[in-house]
């Protein structure tokens, strides 16, 4: 391994955990993270990495492959299946109507007609990762928007290869030949075979994945060795990623196909568990290339064409995209939110500026603007999400304290805050409502805030996390905070803002698991409720009774081992760091939570616990 590529490595790894924490701490997301991060070590400022680019592009390259693999992976038949009309409906109005609007602005700029098809088929995609991301990190990945906007980005990553079909028989030339390296099947050929043989080789791929990879890994899982498992995965990866090389076709392609084959196997939530620990720094190293990627000195060159390109290509974006989100039904919020997430030009259209540079369609100097022009589209979009959420939806879209339709009624203010009314959240205010309290919500789904409202909630619309927000719902005053936002990480953002600004809270905090409550113990919380352990000794308590237990005597029991669980939490919480230790602390508390029921139940009279027996009772009667 040469000390260039450690220096690269280390480069990355440095500015990822220099500036997204800076980018998070501000409120704008991860992504404007890596990609600020990404220009500032870029050759085109510091110079830290990459020669004008160059070198730049082997980490973006690799980005892209195990990108398009991850899409691949994620691509889901049964969810493909179920979103259908969404997805067919909604994909296909917004790229039919971006790719057409494309195509006239370009032919009025003076491109041919194949090179405007060409490029208006490649600006229509958008970055599936800047989506998902998005999405997640504000946790909205339940709303109307977030599903909109996964239908329409599997409607695109679909698309790629009939596109990639299409394009050879556009082609001016049809020579290709590539940077370095052997010529590729496809050079010489007339368009229609270049064609053929993209699709043979598609299906060709398709096959053996059914009847020689799958089987292959079956082979190595039988071997239990999970490091094996996983490189047998990246040779599958990287050799057919190989073989498109060969045949004149995209890398990315492959691993895109690679990703799809695996994702119909039984291996796909082994691979996905796999790779989990890898995928944050993987998506990581994709957004810091495509802000190294960005060429400042062609932009410095010909600024107001870049810019105008930019700029010209987002409104086409929103405003196709707007009209299919209001088509589809999505209201004003959500519709905002659908349409400044998909504005951008995603990560496939690197693999077809770079194919329609191979066909000739384009020349080198325009491949390099639109692959600007793509990476600039994609740093702004965290940008245009930041303005969205401050500037317009506060004051077009829901507003952020509910409008009083009575003016004769004065809002009161409620001793509990409940973030989040979700399942989980909307349980506790409902049983809250029921015994008399009145709670304030705070939540960020803009239709879930509407149906509250004219359920006679009082609901703020906003992040749970902006101070402005918890003041304007009472936090001052409040006695109770209860934050119950699906995300664990917004959550603890949440609970660290609140007990240093409002000391008077008392924060109630859900975990989804044993792994959150140890977080959570650790940012000094100590009200924590995981939501599965009730509900699991619930059932455990009912199983207990079915098999013939007392109902006093079971549900006793059910309580005392709610009590221990919660203090075995508190001491394996220490110890989790070390996996020995912690084995052996498990061990020990499960052998005395035992020894404990079982004292108590032989300790403990049942004379009176058939009052708990309603059969018994009825008989009695």
């Amino acid at each position: 391994m040469s000390s260039a590529f450690l220096y690269d490595a280390l480069i990355y790894l440095a500015a990822a955990v220099v500036f997204v924490p800076v980018a998070k701490k501000l409120g704008m997301g991860s992504v404007l993270g890596y990609i600020i991060g990404g220009i500032i070590i870029g050759p085109f400022f510091l110079g830290f990495v990459g020669q004008e680019g160059k070198d730049i592009m082997h980490f973006a390259e690799f980005g892209v492959v195990m990108m398009l693999f991850l899409a691949g992976l994620e691509l889901d038949p049964a969810t493909f299946w179920r979103m259908r009309k969404l997805i067919l409906g909604a994909g296909s109005v917004q790229m039919a109507g971006t790719t057409l609007l494309s195509f006239f602005v370009f032919l009025l700029l003076g491109f041919s007609w194949q090179a405007a098809v060409a490029i208006g088929l490649a600006v229509s995609m958008s970055s599936t990762a800047i989506i998902m991301q998005s999405f997640r990190e504000r946790g909205l990945t339940k709303t109307q928007a977030a599903r909109g906007a996964l239908a329409v980005s599997l409607f695109q990553d679909v698309s790629v290869i009939p596109i990639l079909a299409l394009l050879p028989l556009l082609a001016i030339s049809t020579s290709v030949k590539p940077a370095v390296g052997p010529s590729p099947l496809i050079e010489g050929m007339p368009g229609w075979a270049q064609t053929l043989t993209l699709l043979i080789a598609a299906n060709a791929v398709m096959l053996a994945g059914r009847f020689v990879f799958v089987p292959f890994l079956r082979f190595i899982a039988g071997i239990h060795l999970r490091e094996i498992f996983t490189a047998s995965a990246l040779l599958i990866i990287i050799g057919i990623s190989y073989l498109m090389i060969r045949i004149g076709f995209s890398p990315a392609l492959g691993a895109f196909l690679a990703g799809v084959v695996l994702a119909t196997s039984e291996f796909r939530h082994e691979l996905e568990s796999d790779i989990e620990p890898f995928k944050g720094v993987l998506l990581g190293l994709f957004f810091i290339a495509v802000g190294a990627s960005i060429n400042f000195s062609l932009i410095l060159q010909q600024p107001l064409l870049i810019m105008g390109i930019v700029v010209g290509i987002i409104l086409i974006k929103l405003v196709i995209t707007g009209i299919t989100g209001k088509i589809f039904g999505l209201s004003f919020d959500q519709n905002m939110l659908f349409t400044v997430t998909l504005s951008q030009v995603g990560e496939f259209a690197f693999v077809l500026f770079g194919f329609t540079h191979q066909l000739h369609l384009l020349s080198a100097s325009w491949t390099d603007i639109m692959m600007g022009v793509t990476a600039t589209s994609m740093g702004l979009t965290p940008v245009l999400l930041l303005l969205n959420e401050r500037f317009i939806l506060p004051y077009f879209g829901t507003k952020e304290s509910p409008q009083k339709n009575e003016p004769d009624v004065i809002r009161e203010e409620n001793p509990v805050i409940i973030a989040g009314f979700g399942h989980f959240g909307s349980t506790i205010g409902r049983f809250l409502r029921a015994s008399g309290i009145n709670t304030t919500i705070l939540d960020n789904d803009s239709d879930r805030v509407d149906l509250l409202r004219k359920m006679g909630f009082t609901v703020f619309y906003g992040d749970a996390t902006r101070l402005d927000i918890l003041k304007s719902a009472g936090a001052d005053q409040a006695r109770i905070l209860i934050a119950a936002i699906d995300s664990p990480e917004i959550n603890l953002d949440l609970i660290d803002r609140a007990k240093k600004e409002f000391p008077n809270l008392t924060v109630m905090v859900r975990a989804k698991s044993r792994l959150d409550a140890y977080e959570l113990l650790d940012a000094g919380v100590e009200n924590i409720y995981r939501e599965s352990l009730d509900t699991s000794v619930r059932l455990g308590v009912d199983a207990l009774i079915k098999l013939g237990f007392r109902r006093y005597s079971a549900t006793r029991a059910g309580q005392k081992f709610i009590k221990y669980d919660e203090g075995a939490l508190r001491l394996l919480a220490a110890h989790r760091h070390d996996q020995s230790s912690y084995i052996f602390q498990t061990r020990e508390q499960i052998s005395i939570q035992e020894e404990l029921l079982t004292n108590d139940r032989e300790a403990v009279p049942n004379i009176n616990d058939h009052a708990w027996e309603s059969d018994v009772y009825k008989e009695q009667t």
